[in-house]
């Protein structure tokens, strides 16, 4: 009896590490002072377990970073779908839309509103540090950004902007309305960027019009989407259980 319980005791003990071993490590907060924006940023790194120096991880920027962390729920479907090597090992910057300082002093309306100097820092200074700082791919193809509500404004503003920069596009709920419809007609008038897009929207008090004019002009345009619909408001309940087809969209398992 003794024995078996032992056994047991000792399965569970390898159960639990082998857990703890597959969980990616979620750093603290680091400051970046932006020559464009005059002020300092904060963000957050996550790297996947097992991660090496010698890596070349693709990269996913995270606008409103706090709330995909503290709301979104973001780290655990991460572990989940690396672990279950749904998707590749990804590196994710989760950048801060307040002002480190004084937390209650969100910027984001601000920042996001294709804001060419936050655009500016992105190319110039905070893609450059992650870079130099962090075992990453250095190829456009392998990077991407993603945001909610007026963050998922700001992705479609750098598929205009950035499109150097990153190749994947990802919004959830971009908003406001009228805001899309501008976007929308810039990508109109444009030529078709090499950019591959995740777009998505609820039924209940959401964008979804405009949304849906949106995904009109990208499919005329010939842009590579991926798109949900789903029965939820602009709310996390919306948000979090399309995070993982996120992932898979822009960082499949390669086999």
């Amino acid at each position: 009896m003794k024995r078996m319980r032992f056994l047991y005791l000792l399965m569970a003990l390898l159960a639990t590490a082998g857990s703890a071993a597959s969980e990616g490590m979620l750093g603290a907060n680091q400051r970046i002072f932006s020559e464009h924006l005059g002020y300092d940023l904060q963000y957050r790194v996550y790297r996947p377990a097992g991660t090496s120096a010698d890596d070349q991880l693709p990269t996913l920027y995270v606008t409103d970073g706090q709330r995909y962390l503290e709301k979104g729920g973001f780290k655990p479907v991460l572990d989940e779908a690396i672990d279950a090597g749904v998707v590749a090992p990804v590196l994710v910057v989760f950048l801060d839309s307040r002002n480190p300082d004084r937390l209650e002093v969100d910027r984001r309306n601000a920042q996001f509103m294709c804001n060419a100097d936050f655009a500016a820092f992105f190319a110039d200074e905070l893609v450059p540090t992650i870079s130099r700082d962090e075992p990453v791919s250095l190829s456009r193809e392998d990077r991407a950004i993603l945001g909610i509500s007026f963050g998922g404004l700001n992705s479609a503003c750098f598929g205009l902007m950035l499109s150097n920069i990153f190749s994947g596009i990802g919004m959830q709920s971009p908003a406001s309305s009228d805001h899309v419809d501008v976007v929308s007609e810039s990508y109109e008038e444009r030529d078709l960027l090499p950019l591959k897009i995740f777009l998505s929207a609820g039924t209940q008090n959401d964008n979804l019009a405009s949304v849906k004019r949106f995904k009109r002009v990208l499919d005329r345009k010939g842009y590579d989407v991926t798109y949900f619909v789903v029965r939820e408001g602009h709310n996390w309940r919306n948000w979090t259980p399309l995070l993982d087809d996120v992932l898979k969209t822009f960082f499949p398992e390669k086999k």
